[in-house]
């Protein structure tokens, strides 16, 4: 048994596993891994910082520089397109951090080279503003998690155009993609979301998408 002293022996030992896993799916034909990194989506959060990591001594520095190398490191196999999504919080229709991706996205684009696309939660006033995307290489994907899976509560279809309206002026619209903000189940007990609305709001994604970029 190994005893690690420094946090970011275990997150290197983590991502070799990690990277294991990623060359079996290769194997198998997978063709697209989605990486959850709400690590890193808590930087842009102070209070969420000292709480979840300074306290327990682990460097939000290096966690931004190291941190997103370690995650960059996974993103290697033939034949595999890499997504990285900036989680912000789900379980229990609960958010994590709040901030706007300014704090943090130029550093992660410029690190996570591997990556072809981006997630980003957009779905409440918590994310800031669209204005960092411009941050991103215009050949990646932008997907714009414009659509809450943590409320019942349907998006309209107008509101939603509009707000792509609006991060298109700083990224090239034809490089982007309209999704929920996250999953419909992040924990035992699921978001405050039941089916029929789950359902309702991924036929608006549809309906959107068709409409903006078809």
């Amino acid at each position: 048994m190994s005893i690690h002293t420094d946090p970011f022996q275990l997150f290197a030992d983590t991502a070799d596993i990690i990277k294991e896993e990623v060359h079996d799916l290769a194997a198998i034909g997978c063709e697209y891994i989605q990486i959850d990194a709400p690590e890193l989506a808590v930087l842009v959060d102070p209070t969420a910082q000292a709480g979840l990591y300074e306290k327990n001594g682990i460097s939000c520095k290096r966690l931004l520089t190291e941190g997103v190398d370690l995650i960059d490191s996974i993103a290697e196999a033939p034949g595999v397109t890499f997504g990285l999504h900036t989680c912000r919080g789900n379980n229990d229709g609960r958010w994590l951090a709040e901030g706007g991706y300014d704090a943090i996205l130029k550093e992660i684009v410029k690190r996570a080279t591997r990556f072809e696309i981006f997630l980003l939660e957009y779905d409440s006033p918590h994310s800031g503003s669209f204005e960092p995307l411009a941050d991103i290489p215009s050949e990646k994907t932008v997907v714009l998690g414009l659509v809450s899976t943590k409320t019942a509560e349907l998006e309209s279809e107008e509101g939603l155009m509009a707000r792509i309206d609006d991060a298109a002026r700083y990224f090239p619209r034809e490089q982007m993609a309209l999704s929920t903000q996250c999953g419909f189940n992040s924990g035992v007990r699921g978001n405050p979301i039941g089916e029929p609305a789950q359902e309702r709001k991924l036929q608006l994604v549809a309906e959107v998408a068709h409409r903006v970029w078809s």
